[in-house]
């Protein structure tokens, strides 16, 4: 038995308040493609290989954590595609793909875990609000195409709250129904992500991203997901994509590139 962990990217993140008890407060349109870690069930612990399973501790690990929950021992062997520190969920992914291996009845919501937990468990295009708790699914999605890209160096979620000039934002808008491609991708754009200034202050290499997505025939919009640092890039077609992710990983072979269906 094994599942797909899929990559978590924020189209939008507004940051519109912050708790008494620290956690702050967002209004996210998330979508998952189908890029991501490969969680296998059935092995005699926690075992974990890929290209990004360097340093990558077994002993403090979300999936021990999600297991845990469950009350049932961690017979997980993770393969380890997604980057690690870089914006698009993947320790939520491998926690929310775990719960959905290794429950025996209904999967929790894994919040305790981490706030993004829950909207992994679900891996379908949604409306993430509150502390990640308040989950709406999305209408029906045209079809996109999307690449990821990530120029390797991490950045601190942690770090990235703190350097946050503003953390009251507007909330973003709810997204129409019977949207085309175009008309998705400007109602996007006309959506923020309050982290990515902050990000991009302590992660230069973010820009130079951004611009090399930016620079890609058929583009429609580049932007940093989450915390960063991992940036995307929307295209209509599945082909376009592949052709700027090509494009993107000769002109800078040490990247982290993917295109994918969004």
């Amino acid at each position: 038995m094994s599942e797909l962990a899929r990559a978590k990217v924020n189209l939008s993140l507004h940051i519109t308040g912050k708790r008494a008890d620290g956690y702050h407060l967002l209004d996210s349109i998330v979508v998952f493609p189908e890029v991501g870690d490969t969680l296998t069930h059935g092995t005699n612990g926690l075992s974990i290989d890929g290209p990004f399973a360097a340093g990558l501790p077994t002993h403090d690990n979300l999936i021990r954590d999600a297991a845990a929950l469950l009350g049932v021992p961690p017979d997980i062997h993770l393969e380890k595609n997604l980057p690690i520190a870089s914006g698009i969920g993947g320790g939520s992914a491998d926690a929310a793909a775990t719960l959905r291996l290794l429950a025996k009845g209904a999967v929790p919501d894994g919040l305790i875990l981490g706030a993004d937990v829950p909207a992994c468990v679900l891996s379908k295009p949604l409306r993430m609000q509150g502390i990640g708790e308040r989950l709406t699914l999305l209408p029906k999605l045209p079809d996109f195409a999307i690449v990821l890209a990530n120029s390797g160096a991490p950045v601190s979620t942690a770090a990235v709250f703190s350097a946050l000039e503003a953390v009251d934002n507007p909330e973003g808008a709810a997204l129409p129904e019977g949207l085309n491609a175009a008309a998705f991708f400007a109602f996007i754009a006309s959506q923020r992500n309050d982290m990515q200034q902050a990000a991009v202050q302590l992660c230069p290499s973010i820009s130079d991203v951004l611009a090399d997505l930016k620079s890609q025939k058929n583009c429609a919009l580049a932007r940093m997901s989450g915390s960063g640092g991992t940036c995307f890039g929307l295209f209509e077609t599945l082909a376009e994509a592949d052709e700027a992710a090509t494009n993107i990983k000769r002109a800078h072979p040490n990247w982290w590139v993917v295109a994918a269906k969004g």
